[in-house]
């Protein structure tokens, strides 16, 4: 008696035409922009990290396990990013997230992209309460890669040796 109560409850004892739920109700839980960047998502892809005009960033959401890996490759006479690319490990809203934040930073300069924040992307998106974090981590894996390149670009002004400096060996008793 229950076991029959619950599967007319759940609709899973009549046919699913006859079902008190509308199918399409279930079929789109994400906005379609998110669904385009999932199912084709732009600029996927690495870049050569020890380029000095690539910048990476590499952000993480301990809460969820979303992992997103965003590089640019600025031009060094104009400042502005030639190109982005992103390795993203988890969700929809994630991979969404990095494929537009590459899309908006090509063509931009370092500084004008600093000015992306993650409210536009989530508006872009359509993204839910929820899902905010995604927006945040593409974000911040912005700032990282500026940050990157930021600091490569420093290091090759001041002269640029990567390695750390020899300490003379301790006399030998």
């Amino acid at each position: 008696m229950l076991r029959t109560g619950a599967k007319r409850f759940l609709g899973l004892g009549q046919p699913l035409a006859a079902s008190r739920f509308e199918p399409r109700a279930l079929v789109r839980l994400y906005h379609e922009r998110v669904v385009d960047h999932y199912n084709n998502p732009r600029n996927v892809g690495s870049m050569d990290k020890n380029d000095p005009t690539v910048g990476t960033g590499l952000v993480g959401a301990p809460a969820c396990g979303d992992v997103m890996k965003l590089q640019i490759k600025v031009d060094e006479a104009t400042g502005k990013i030639v190109d982005a690319r992103f390795k993203t490990f988890g969700c929809g809203s994630a991979i969404a997230s990095s494929s537009v934040a590459t899309e908006w930073v090509k063509g931009k300069t370092v500084d004008e992209v600093l000015t992306i924040k993650n409210t536009e992307i989530a508006k872009h998106l359509s993204l839910p309460p929820v899902k905010l974090h995604c927006s945040m981590l593409a974000e911040d894996a912005i700032k990282a890669a500026v940050r990157d390149y930021g600091a490569k670009a420093a290091k090759l002004k001041s002269g640029g040796n990567s390695e750390p400096a020899q300490l003379p060996k301790a006399a030998e008793a």
